[in-house]
């Protein structure tokens, strides 16, 4: 592993796909912190992290993100990520996170009972996290909430709260309920996190112009700014790679 910043992220075994978008890592071996913006993508967080070597782990769910927050990796810093599809809050964690809204819950230490060798490298953190939440992957699971979130992600969060509606069988009245109780967000907030997500994947690719449904290029420059701090064309330079959601995905 290099003396720089690391970080990496892989996509999970497509039996969890429904529940899991990627498990990762990332590690500051540096002497200075790394100054980072973590934008809203979606996802729930799952944090094993510790400050440095001889620390603990500790552990993390981080919430659903509606803006952008500035934050510093301290040097030595070593951390482990499960990024969960929404579903999963329902279905393998068994909780709620309205509460946790742009912020984060501490859990146990020894959740999930992971122990120091589980989290030595990426490899052994994947494989074992896997086999704890394929044991926990219910037998079945609402299909209308499945469906509900196929569609968003075909989407990009695209499709109104009307469409979704109707091609679920679930009244816009419910879906909403669902979404403030379980998430803490609005079915349209969260939507519009997925097309600013979509949005990114554009930006990598050096597209500072709309390629979704923006009413024009100032209502896109403008959604681009309230989720990521910064206009397009700076979002796009990425300097000292401090956007790593963005890092991530000009490597692919």
């Amino acid at each position: 592993m290099s003396n720089e910043f690391y970080c990496k992220f892989i996509k999970p075994d497509l039996s969890l796909d429904l529940f899991v978008e990627n498990i990762g890592m990332f590690h500051n071996p540096t002497d200075e912190s790394k100054e980072v913006v973590v934008m809203p993508d979606g996802r729930v967080d799952l944090f094993f992290i510790r400050s440095g070597p001889d620390d603990p782990f500790e552990v993390f769910l981080i919430g659903l993100e509606t803006a952008p927050e500035q934050r510093s990796i301290a040097p030595g810093t070593m951390a482990f990520v499960i990024s969960f599809r929404p579903l999963s809050v329902e279905y393998i964690l068994q909780t709620s996170i309205s509460d946790v809204l742009n912020t984060a819950r501490t859990l146990p230490n020894d959740f999930w009972s992971l122990k120091t060798d589980d989290l030595k490298d990426l490899d052994i953190f994947v494989k074992r996290v896997s086999e704890i939440i394929t044991v926990l992957i219910p037998e079945t699971v609402d299909e209308r909430k499945r469906k509900l979130f196929d569609l968003m992600y075909i989407s990009n969060g695209e499709m109104s709260v009307k469409e979704l509606s109707e091609q679920t069988g679930w009244s816009s009245r419910q879906i909403n309920r669902y979404f403030n109780q379980q998430f803490g967000l609005s079915l349209k907030a969260y939507s519009n996190i997925l097309r600013f997500r979509a949005s990114l994947e554009h930006i990598a690719e050096g597209k500072l112009f709309p390629e979704l449904n923006f009413t024009d290029q100032t209502h896109f420059i403008k959604e681009i700014k309230k989720f990521s701090g910064v206009v397009p064309k700076e979002l796009s330079k990425n300097k000292n790679d401090r956007f790593i959601l963005l890092s991530v995905l000009k490597q692919k």
